[in-house]
């Protein structure tokens, strides 16, 4: 039910902060829908949809917003993450079995997250950050409940301001407690995963002719170039980690792969993406002069 006359909502930085001063969840949802931001109700007090598809259902028609918040004033207001609405939240989760805080300032301090639009207090005392969504590229939805953190983009929804959630037996809102004065900008929800959740190294064969030993980089960026769709980003990590273990720079690795990932069909994100990821974890891996094949890891088909 998303307006087709308004398929991406434009946010500000204060968009948040104005609807959430609004009196009534009504008047918020309703506020919400009028600038072109669709919503969906959730039940009172509570994160379940009230709509028989759930976010499917979320739409920014007025009336529509109007009759579900007449008939249920006290509803909760439900906004889908991803393409609808344009923007992207890092969760950061509290409760009893841990806090997210701490992985998320790890996070940010290396660069993961760390130009957020606005925060939101959830009633828990964890944290929304939201984040600019980049039209046109898809970040699915994810969980890492070891860090207590998750992500909502494509495929999600959070509550939003200012909706009320019954915790330990009292309302507790959603509280917009910061706007940036720095300009926003996307999170890339892949990387901050593989940080927050650090592939573990295992062992593995190499890519069918890729050279067991010793390190040639024309070797290496030949294989990855005539490697087949369903192979190529094995093969690109592990060229990558090969290069990282036996001394090459990322400049020269990326000299020697980038051109030959491209011949073999990758995009151009995913490329710099993996050599990335194998320069992090490489040096965790241990000198590639050791016997045995280099390891690769599983992450890399996240």
């Amino acid at each position: 039910m998303f307006d087709p006359h308004n398929p991406v909502p434009t946010w500000s930085v204060s968009t948040m902060r104005r609807v959430a001063a609004e009196p009534t969840l009504a008047a918020a949802a309703l506020r919400y829908a009028n600038l072109g931001i669709p919503v969906f109700p959730c039940v009172p007090g509570g994160k379940q949809p009230l709509a028989p598809n759930g976010f499917h259902d979320a739409t920014s028609v007025a009336r529509v917003v109007d009759a579900w918040w007449q008939r249920t004033p006290e509803a909760n207001i439900g906004l889908p993450t991803g393409t609808p609405t344009g923007v992207l939240v890092v969760d950061v989760d509290v409760h009893a079995g841990g806090s997210g805080f701490a992985a998320f300032e790890r996070a940010r301090a290396e660069g993961f997250g760390d130009a957020w639009g606005w925060l939101v207090r959830t009633p828990s005392g964890g944290l929304h950050a939201y984040y600019p969504n980049v039209r046109g590229q898809e970040q699915r939805s994810w969980q890492v409940p070891a860090a207590h953190v998750d992500f909502r983009g494509d495929g999600g929804y959070v509550i939003a301001p200012p909706s009320r959630v019954s915790v330990d037996g009292a309302m507790r809102s959603y509280d917009v407690i910061a706007v940036a004065t720095h300009t926003a900008k996307s999170v890339d929800a892949v990387e901050l995963r593989r940080f927050l959740e650090p592939p573990r190294p295992t062992p593995a064969l190499p890519p069918p002719g890729m050279p067991a030993t010793g390190c040639r980089p024309d070797a290496l960026a030949r294989t990855v170039a005539l490697t087949p769709e369903g192979g190529r980003n094995h093969a690109l990590f592990w060229a990558s980690c090969r290069m990282a273990e036996n001394g090459l720079s990322h400049a020269d690795a990326m000299s020697w792969l980038v051109p030959a990932a491209q011949c073999a069909g990758l995009p151009d994100r995913e490329i710099e993406t993996t050599v990335n990821s194998a320069f992090r974890i490489a040096p965790r891996l241990g000198p590639g002069s050791r016997p045995g094949p280099t390891p690769a890891s599983e992450g890399i088909h996240l």
